[in-house]
């Protein structure tokens, strides 16, 4: 079985990390964080797809990220480990800031990544 992910172009991670975005968004829009860690499917869900944010981000070359150093990956990444080494440890206020905070942030400077670069 040959590995399939050495063969997909870095741009479709961007794009897997917008759609991830989008979803976390998305299922938390209208909730405040109390009804957000109530709610065990949408928690659930929106923690997976903010693993998922990290996970395609790793597969980001290095010289990809360099060239969009306002992007946190290092952060995006370090997030993903967090969430899927220390479940029983996570902290809702921090996730919940990375939502509200950090997310449509992320959305707003994948996209520009997506667009296409001026002839220089």
């Amino acid at each position: 079985m040959s590995d399939s992910r050495l063969k997909r172009e870095w741009r479709f991670y961007i794009d897997d990390m917008i759609g991830f975005a989008e979803k976390v968004l998305s299922y938390t829009d209208g909730l405040d964080q109390d009804s957000f860690t109530v709610h065990d499917l949408t928690y659930d869900a929106t923690l997976r797809n903010l693993e998922l944010i990290g996970e395609a981000a790793t597969r980001i070359p290095l010289t990809v990220r360099q060239q969009y150093p306002d992007i946190p990956w290092r952060m995006i990444i370090a997030t993903r480990n967090r969430l899927i080494h220390a479940y029983l440890g996570i902290d809702d206020d921090t996730v919940w800031s990375i939502i509200q905070d950090n997310i449509p942030e992320l959305l707003e400077q994948l996209r520009e990544v997506k667009k296409p670069k001026e002839a220089e």
